[in-house]
């Protein structure tokens, strides 16, 4: 297929002021943010005497060490978990075929249009009731949860594409479904996997 020099010339340009639109916003804060306290700088202006100990200030006074290791520890909690389970999910959905798996692909996908604001008071007291509330167990369990949805429907898209020619030459040669999905099927999903582990922790 090929591409017009003025078509490519014009969604280049579009791409160029959208990146310009998107990044101007974080140069202003970051010039904003090196003013002395108090100041109110007017547009782009660079200032005279920057303040770069602002950001140490800034760190500090918001207790950043404390929050990041809390951040580390949510995302080394959710992610391996919600990979696994995704993926094993996945697998039995996509490409086992597993009895049922039309109707627990419908679930997972009215997973998705579950709205937050509906679940997060159940979610209280649930928390509450099983004595977790106000700890970081209460943000990691829901969050591993609300997270299965799609994941397990990014990994079926994957499962449910490999070629079943695949499965029956291993079957033939005596794998088990474990072997399957261990030393075949696990291996070929690496690429899904990172990105969805990657979207997971961002």
């Amino acid at each position: 297929m090929k591409i017009g020099r003025g078509e490519l010339w014009a969604s280049r340009t579009l791409l160029i002021g959208l990146m310009i639109i998107t990044i101007l916003p974080f140069i202003s804060i970051f010039t904003t943010a090196l003013h002395p306290s108090g100041t109110i700088p007017s547009g782009f202006d660079w200032p005279a005497d920057p303040q770069w100990g602002n950001f140490v200030e800034a760190f500090n006074v918001a207790n950043m060490t404390v929050l990041l290791a809390s951040s580390t520890f949510i995302v080394l909690a959710v992610v391996p978990i919600s990979l696994i389970i995704s993926t094993m999910a996945g697998f039995a959905i996509g490409h086992l075929r597993i009895p049922g798996s039309r109707i627990l692909l419908l679930l997972f996908v009215f997973g998705l249009t579950l709205p937050f604001g509906g679940i997060i008071v159940p979610l209280y007291y649930l928390e509450r009731a099983i004595g977790i509330y106000n700890t970081r167990f209460a943000i990691v369990l829901p969050l591993i949860g609300l997270y299965m949805p799609f994941a397990v429907f990014w990994m079926r898209a994957h499962f449910v594409n490999m070629p079943i020619e695949i499965s029956e030459a291993a079957r033939v040669d005596g794998a088990t479904t474990w072997d399957l999905f261990w030393r075949i099927h696990l291996p070929l999903a690496r690429p899904p996997i990172a990105s969805l582990g990657i979207l997971m922790s961002v």
